[in-house]
């Protein structure tokens, strides 16, 4: 039998607030002026959440108001299988820990394999959690194909079938209500800027109760397999599972770059939207690849932040070493009483080491 979605009624309540990243955080500063990269603290040995022998990517922390452990939920795949596998085998995992900067144990697989005839049966990969009164949100990528290895190449049937859908529990152990549709499905019109995949979603509260995404698209207007341009779109929804109404304007782009960034994470802070997303090439700083910021007045309409950078692919550990990374990507920022706690990325440091690592956040005195 097909679950039936449950569609619960918002009120915002002070639980919610504790635990919500819509607070009001750290000293308030004037739209758009918010500079994370000073806030920026070396990450503790303890913090690196590592496999010898999965992938581990992404990452997205919550506490629990049940067992105020922090519960971290991240895709996984064999490392056996390369990193292109993701595409194909990732499976979103759960692990928890007494500290938000770990360390960190495996628990379970939150939304395990569950076949072909399923839009997310087969891999289940970019999470985000959220908490809205009183229940737990995991947004996340699905998709559905052969289960073929095409390794170095992706699978492009995989990749092309990107979904974006959200799991529901009332705790972050589970049990976890899963959908027959996705939440967020391409357009039927060939030329729509999301005719192709739709995936990598970020959820934030909007000040008026209503829930804002941020998610990537890939339409169909370049060359086959990859299409193209890659974009990110918002939808607006009144509940924090849907229905979601595409706003199709695309945000974080940069003249003459068809794919100039990825991996949004986004929330509101001071009166206005922030987004840290991944600069794929150097199209908005001189940094190179990185991780930026933009700002938002209405969710809709973005802009460069007064402060851009957030990041270089340098990490610093509190033994005082430096390591130059591969990958510095899928940012999600964990957030403990109103106030911002550290920086959650996918680390790549070399071909066949990744891992999540968590880096505290301390605002500028």
């Amino acid at each position: 039998m097909k679950p039936k979605r449950r569609i619960p009624v918002i009120t915002i309540s002070l639980l919610a607030c504790c635990f919500s990243s819509n607070e009001a955080v750290n000293k308030t500063v004037p739209p758009g002026e918010l500079d994370i990269q000073t806030m920026i603290q070396p990450a503790p040995l303890t913090a690196k959440f590592f496999n010898d022998t999965s992938y581990i990517w992404c990452g997205s922390m919550v506490q629990s108001h049940l067992d105020h452990k922090y519960h971290l939920f991240y895709s996984r795949w064999s490392r056996k299988l390369g990193m292109a596998a993701w595409a194909t085998h990732s499976e979103v995992a759960h692990a928890d820990s007494d500290s938000p900067f770990g360390p960190f144990k495996f628990k379970d697989i939150t939304l395990p394999f569950r076949g072909a005839n399923y839009w997310d049966g087969m891999v289940t990969h970019n999470p985000t959690i959220h908490f809205y009164d009183g229940k737990y949100y995991l947004y996340y990528m699905g998709n559905y194909g052969d289960g073929k290895v095409t390794s170095p190449q992706l699978n492009w049937t995989h990749r092309n079938h990107q979904r974006i859908g959200v799991a529901i529990a009332d705790d972050p152990n589970g049990p976890w209500q899963r959908f027959d549709k996705p939440l967020i499905d391409v357009s039927p019109d060939s030329t729509a800027q999301d005719a192709q995949l739709v995936t990598n979603p970020s959820v934030t509260q909007m000040p008026d109760g209503r829930f804002l995404m941020v998610y990537k698209a890939v339409g169909k207007k370049r060359p086959q397999p990859f299409g193209g341009p890659v974009v990110h779109l918002t939808a607006i929804s009144n509940r924090p599972d849907g229905p979601f109404v595409k706003q199709n304007k695309p945000i974080f782009t940069a003249e003459n770059v068809d794919f100039p960034a990825e991996d949004p994470f986004v929330w509101f802070q001071d009166n206005c939207y922030y987004a840290i997303v991944k600069d794929m090439k150097g199209a908005f700083t001189t940094a190179g690849r990185s991780l930026v910021l933009f700002y938002s007045l209405d969710g809709l309409d973005w802009k460069l932040a007064k402060h851009p950078l957030v990041s270089t692919l340098n990490l610093k550990w509190e033994d005082g070493t430096t390591k130059k990374l591969e990958a510095f990507e899928r940012p999600q920022l964990f957030f403990g009483n109103g106030k911002l706690v550290a920086l959650l990325c996918a680390v790549n440091e070399s071909l066949g080491h990744s891992y999540n690592v968590q880096i505290p956040l301390k605002p500028k005195l």
